[in-house]
């Protein structure tokens, strides 16, 4: 009687983990366990690298297809810390070292199509407000304007290394401690399981997140900033954490960097017991990173496992890929949403702290100092600045990654159940 209870409750388990499963694959899991026989359920089990495959693609695709609104996102979030974002020529030093001790004069217009510039003496120069931000539309028009259409996706190549590995990460380990913990509540604490999820993506979030930290700090800046130079490519990833850690570098270690090979450069660094300091800068914010990605992914998850199980349960025994999709995309996109507005002041302490430029206030910085700052310079408001992109983006991008994760589990599960 006992085995049978079990038996039931692996049923149950398993129906739970993978809502997608018939009703006949269900019961032989059961039949297997009461029969003490584990080798027979290795068809429909998926390994770790089948789930990191899964995850890697979904993150490739979502990287591409959202990053044009996560850096509105971070601009909006940038200009209220006070990035100026204003004509890289607009004085005299910059135009001095963009063009050299001979060419004083510029032309300050926000674009070169712009007709509101005023003459003054022999420059054309915009009001200030061709330069700030008004708005979501109003980055998108500036930026595609002012910098090119292809700025849009700055930092994605960034965006591209951190949401792979921080993806394939994160969604094999959500399974892994999800289908554990379901497991051991189910048997010892059943009260529990609907807590469950909120806990697994909680602790998965979590391991990504440090893990996979200093991209994101890249990421952030090279979105944040604009950079304009001189027939040159804008720094990439590497250049933008060595920029990082020249802040706190010695004048030796700074140029060792300008004189050396990158990725040789970059192993120096951390290797060397000289450049503890600089080493500790590339997590600078994690504190406000966790604190926001924590309680997202716990929202995220407790939202969307109940309500996927639900679409899912609607179509019964006769799931197919489409209805994987759109379920899971359906349940994904609300979860997201809901979970990125309610966490969106976290967000903008993140990126305000990411930003800083002193070293030494980075470093002394925290997550409830940096939301006080942003409470009294803008109340309310500055909480919730850049909530609208930051909501438009993690919506697909939530939809995006769990259902085609979940697409690709469900037709390798075919396949090998197939074989």
């Amino acid at each position: 009687m006992v085995r049978e209870s079990a038996a039931n409750k692996m049923v149950e388990l398993e129906r739970a983990q993978n809502p997608w499963m018939s009703t006949e694959q269900t019961q032989s899991v059961g039949a297997d366990f009461s029969a003490a026989q584990p080798p027979s359920t290795s068809h429909w089990q998926l390994g770790v690298a089948e789930r990191a495959f899964s995850a890697a693609g979904a993150a490739f695709l979502s990287a591409i297809i959202v990053n044009p609104l996560d850096v509105v996102k971070t601009r909006l979030q940038a200009q209220a810390a006070g990035v100026p974002y204003s004509h890289p020529l607009s004085n005299v030093i910059s135009r001095m070292s963009y063009f050299g001790p001979s060419m004083m004069f510029a032309d300050l217009r926000c674009s070169p199509s712009c007709t509101r510039a005023g003459i003054q003496g022999t420059v054309s120069i915009c009001p200030p407000d061709c330069f700030q931000y008004k708005g979501t539309l109003d980055v998108f028009y500036k930026i595609i304007r002012q910098e090119g259409f292809s700025r849009l996706w700055r930092g994605t190549n960034a965006g591209l290394a951190l949401a792979v590995p921080t993806v394939g990460i994160y969604l094999p380990c959500y399974d892994v401690f999800r289908n554990q913990l379901e497991e051991f509540t189910a048997r010892n604490a059943p009260s529990t399981t609907a807590y469950v999820p909120l806990v697994a993506g909680s602790l998965a979030r979590s391991l990504a997140c440090a893990t996979c930290y200093p991209i994101e700090l890249a990421r952030t800046r090279m979105q944040a900033f604009k950079v304009i130079q001189n027939g040159g490519k804008p720094p990439g990833v590497l250049k933008t954490l060595f920029g990082v850690i020249s802040h706190v570098k010695t004048t030796s270690n700074v140029a060792a960097l300008a004189s050396g090979i990158v990725l040789l450069n970059l192993m120096i660094l951390i290797v060397s017991p000289l450049t503890v300091q600089g080493y500790r800068v590339l997590w600078t914010g994690m504190g406000a990173q966790l604190a926001r990605d924590v309680p997202f992914s716990g929202i995220c998850w407790a939202t969307l496992e109940p309500l996927r199980r639900k679409l899912l349960g609607l179509v019964g025994d006769e799931a197919s890929a489409l209805n994987i999709l759109g379920a899971n995309f359906s349940a994904a996109f609300v979860a997201g949403s809901l979970a990125a507005a309610a966490t969106c002041p976290l967000d903008v302490a993140k990126t305000r702290r990411q930003i800083e430029n002193d070293p030494i206030r980075a470093m002394k910085m925290t997550t409830r100092q940096t939301l006080l700052e942003i409470w009294r310079g803008g109340g309310l408001k500055g909480l919730f600045t850049g909530v609208g992109p930051r909501v438009a983006r993690a919506g697909p991008s939530v939809g995006i990654v769990v259902s085609f994760y979940e697409v690709v589990k469900y037709v390798l599960h075919q396949r090998y159940a197939a074989s």
